[in-house]
């Protein structure tokens, strides 16, 4: 019986060690009886300085207040995702977010344990990337530079649809309403909402960009918010990015990634205008614009309730749909054109064209990644072309594929079962609809030439 136990705290030992996050055990008296290389490297100390220890002399900075698991230890209860913030042994500084659960042996706690994950290196960059934004908008206050790099006049386009939508937007910008821009990735969205900046009122204030996608969940909201002095050990007080963007715009791309959560106080302030930093009671009013992008529909990140309803319908106030690059067939050519004009400055070529074959290629290829991948195939085929004209030879080995990859505007066949293709035609054809009508269902419906309960659960086996 005692070797079993003891081959089976061996292997307990071994998992343990190979999990990729910190593990922290201590028993009921707080020695620390497990200690694993992960949550030695999270403090910056050494297995041999924890390990047999009690946690206090480990960590003399801590109390029996401010360590989770003491406080585990002594209530009994679990603490889930909980920032922590103190200095090792050697004083320099650790943050953490630590789930502790207490340890049972029948109805006795007998210990504790720390699943600990380290986000001090993103937070120190998170807190960088405030300072500079910071120090940018002083700076461009100061010598009242532009505050963006593109206008809608950057916008190139010969397609009817796109260049009205365009002048909406020249019309729109003037207003303070919110606005929400969908598009697939590459159609532009950053240069459209940057263009829509510059033709505001607000063209002299900060246009401040951030994508929610970029930032861990328990960092976003001190990011948007700012943080109070003494919210958590070592915090200070620090502006979000709500009060840098005052008195300009604020631009948050992929909103759906946002937690729920978070996305309720980012109701309240677009409803009164007021932000409170984490951990603070006090409100500061902010005068900003926002902005939103995705590149997910609204009503698919509506259907999968990735997007809050209520903050939908509050930015829903102006909508754009970015057209994809497929449904601007008269622009293909034409941006290619110019993409050629500025690689041959940039590049110093003289390149003059592309020849017919290419033309072809170029017309029919669907341009999955949009603008973004035409330009960025332009650039390599400028760097590798060695006559006056590009051609089909000189594309990026990925595009030189057999053709079935890239006829049409239409997806790649599937062999030839006539119902999986079937199904393909009619997911891009309601994707296409629901586009042009800026998610809409009941105009798709009627360019579909279907019930709208149809369409409805037509959209909802797509996402099944």
């Amino acid at each position: 019986m005692v070797q079993l136990t003891a081959l089976t705290q061996e292997v307990l030992t071994a998992i343990l060690k190979s999990i990729d996050e910190g593990i922290h055990v201590v028993n009921i008296e707080g020695r620390t009886i497990f200690y694993n290389e992960v949550a030695a490297k999270h403090d910056g100390m050494d297995v041999k300085e924890v390990q047999g220890k009690h946690l206090i002399d480990a960590f003399p900075s801590m109390t029996e207040e401010s360590s989770t698991l003491l406080k585990v230890i002594k209530t009994g209860k679990p603490i889930y995702n909980q920032t922590q913030v103190y200095l090792n042994l050697h004083g320099t500084r650790i943050d953490t977010i630590n789930t502790t659960l207490p340890i049972f042996l029948g109805e006795d706690i007998i210990g504790a344990v720390e699943i600990a994950k380290d986000y001090s290196r993103m937070k120190l960059l998170a807190e960088r990337l405030l300072d500079l934004q910071k120090g940018v908008n002083k700076s461009r206050k100061k010598k009242l530079s532009k505050q963006v790099n593109y206008t809608l006049n950057d916008l190139m386009t010969i397609t009817p649809e796109f260049s009205s939508l365009i002048d909406e937007a020249r019309k729109l910008a003037k207003s303070d309403s919110p606005i929400l821009v969908y598009g697939e990735s590459g159609t532009g969205k950053e240069l459209f909402v940057q263009g829509i900046h510059h033709e505001s009122l607000r063209s002299s204030g900060a246009f401040i960009a951030q994508n929610c996608a970029a930032i861990p969940e328990t960092l976003l909201e001190s990011i948007l918010f700012g943080t109070a002095k003494g919210s958590y050990t070592g915090a200070v007080d620090r502006k979000g990015l709500f009060e840098l963007a005052d008195g300009g715009t604020l631009f948050l791309d992929e909103l759906h990634t946002m937690p729920i959560e978070l996305q309720a106080k980012l109701l309240r302030v677009l409803e009164d205008g007021m932000v409170r930093r984490v951990g603070s009671s006090q409100n500061i009013s902010v005068d900003v614009r926002v902005i939103a992008a995705m590149n997910v529909h609204p009503s698919m990140a509506l259907e999968e309730q990735k997007l809050r309803s209520d903050l939908y319908y509050r930015l829903n106030v102006f909508t754009f749909s970015l057209l994809p690059l497929r449904n601007r067939q008269k622009d293909i050519l034409y941006l290619t054109k110019n993409f050629i004009q500025e690689f041959n400055k940039k590049l110093k070529k003289d390149i003059q064209g592309v020849d017919k074959k290419l033309e072809r290629f170029f017309i029919d290829y669907p341009w999955p990644g949009n603008v973004r991948e035409l330009k960025h195939t332009v650039e390599y085929m400028m760097n590798v072309c060695e006559m006056r004209n590009l051609r089909v030879e000189d594309l990026p080995i990925m595009l030189r594929q057999p053709p079935a990859q890239s006829k049409g505007k239409n997806p790649p066949l599937e062999g030839l079962s006539l119902r999986k293709n079937l199904e393909t035609v009619e997911k891009t054809l309601i994707k296409d609809a629901l586009d042009q009508c800026a998610g809409n269902i009941n105009q798709a419906a009627k360019l579909l030439e279907i019930p709208r309960q149809t369409l409805q659960y037509k959209m909802k086996k797509m996402m099944e």
